[in-house]
């Protein structure tokens, strides 16, 4: 298994760019090609006139949107550098639909983290929780002011079910080259037997696999993270655990954590 195709968002913030130049050293690393994707929907005409004046605020609107998604694209160019295979996706569309849409040729999507404190991407930003949800793809989500992802030591926070399954088997290439892989699961003893089985399934795949049973006082999200701590961890491999509710997306404890303030790269598979 490998990654052929890495897509990632592209936005005019000012994390954009480190989000680019790591998905393009992954592109590097599996000979895979980038590709960049923006979109924005164009404005209605407001206040119109008469319908001259709305066809010229559509067309003035619209030559803004395409000006916007130039720079998004000249961004995206010049952080995606040489010595891979690039492609660039835009629409005049919703950024959030755009990107699912184009995940369906995609091994891997990439966005940016969006907790607290995070910066607004501004119009072509794309939350992660709308992709995880509907893009039927592994999901890397980025924390800003991340340049390069190794996958040197990597945790996988296992919870046995559909999502942490696909998490796992989406992120095998990165496993099969890590120095070092925990897999970590917080709870009960009862655990223990598929901390075990998942173990021996990555060992089978060349990867150097330890176990770790957590007990945790408080939630089982602040433990995984601050467990990623203290292995120093560059990656963690996590089912996303949630629903949608009338476009709101609702998110278990783990997964609400990850998504808001993972210090480290969090591949997620819903």
């Amino acid at each position: 298994m490998e990654f052929a195709n890495i897509l990632v968002s592209a936005d005019l913030g000012d994390a954009a760019p480190d989000r680019v130049r790591l998905a393009a050293g992954l592109a590097r690393r599996f000979a895979a090609t980038l590709t960049g994707a923006a979109a924005q929907k164009v404005p209605a005409p407001i206040l119109v006139r008469d319908v001259h004046d709305a066809a010229r605020q559509e067309a003035r609107n619209e030559a803004l949107v395409r000006e916007i998604l130039e720079q998004a694209r000249a961004m995206f160019e010049r952080n995606a550098g040489d010595g891979i295979s690039t492609a660039w996706q835009a629409a005049l569309a919703g950024a959030i639909t755009h990107l699912v849409e184009q995940a369906r040729a995609a091994d891997l999507v990439v966005v940016g983290r969006r907790g607290r404190g995070d910066e607004d991407p501004g119009p072509l930003g794309v939350p992660p929780g709308p992709v995880l949800m509907e893009a039927g793809r592994p999901v890397l989500v980025v924390p800003p002011r991340l340049v390069h992802l190794r996958a040197a030591r990597i945790v996988v926070a296992w919870k046995d079910g559909a999502e942490a399954r696909r998490a796992v088997s989406a992120a095998l290439p990165l496993l099969q080259g890590a120095d070092a892989v925990a897999v970590a699961t917080v709870g009960a003893d009862g655990r223990q037997e598929g901390l075990e089985a998942v173990a021996g399934h990555l060992a089978r795949h060349g990867a150097p696999v330890t176990t770790h049973l957590l007990r945790a006082a408080g939630g089982e999200g602040g433990e995984i993270l601050d467990f990623a701590l203290r292995q120093d961890a560059d990656l963690i491999v996590m089912g996303a655990y949630g629903h949608a509710r009338l476009r709101e997306w609702i998110f278990g404890g783990v997964t609400r954590e990850a998504l808001e303030r993972a210090p480290v790269c969090c591949l997620m598979c819903h």
